[in-house]
């Protein structure tokens, strides 16, 4: 599955009061986190993406994806358990409203059993058995 959110952030989606994107997934594994920064971002464009209160990407705490004319794209492995799955982009921006430009996000998600044909032990007991 390959999922797409976007939005276009207003001038009062500041870094201070976010926009709050709920991204609903569903049970698999993210392998795949794809940002586009579209020409004009100019690097002020910012986003975060959490599951609940944890900054997930980028991984280093307070600090922001962004570019611009840019595809920030990464492999992950991220186990999504529940059949309900919310991660959040808080996207802002310090760009004037005639200069905004659209935010993509797409998330690559799989089931595991797809991603990680075999656990750890079940890979231990077949090179057992050969």
């Amino acid at each position: 599955m390959f999922y797409v959110f976007s939005k276009t952030p207003l001038e009062t989606h500041t870094k201070a009061d976010p926009f709050e994107l709920k991204m609903k997934l569903a049970a698999g594994v993210v392998h795949q986190v794809d940002v586009l920064f579209q020409d004009g971002c100019d690097h002020e464009e910012f986003v975060q993406i959490f599951q609940g209160g944890l900054q997930l990407w980028p991984t280093n705490r307070g600090e922001y994806l962004r570019g611009n004319a840019t595809v920030v794209s990464f492999r992950e492995f991220l186990v999504l358990d529940h059949a309900n799955n919310y991660l959040t982009a808080e996207i802002s921006t310090t760009l004037e409203t005639a200069d905004i430009v659209e935010i993509i996000i797409q998330i690559g998600l799989l089931p595991k059993k797809i991603i990680q044909p075999l656990s750890f032990d079940e890979l231990l007991a077949a090179a057992a058995g050969l």
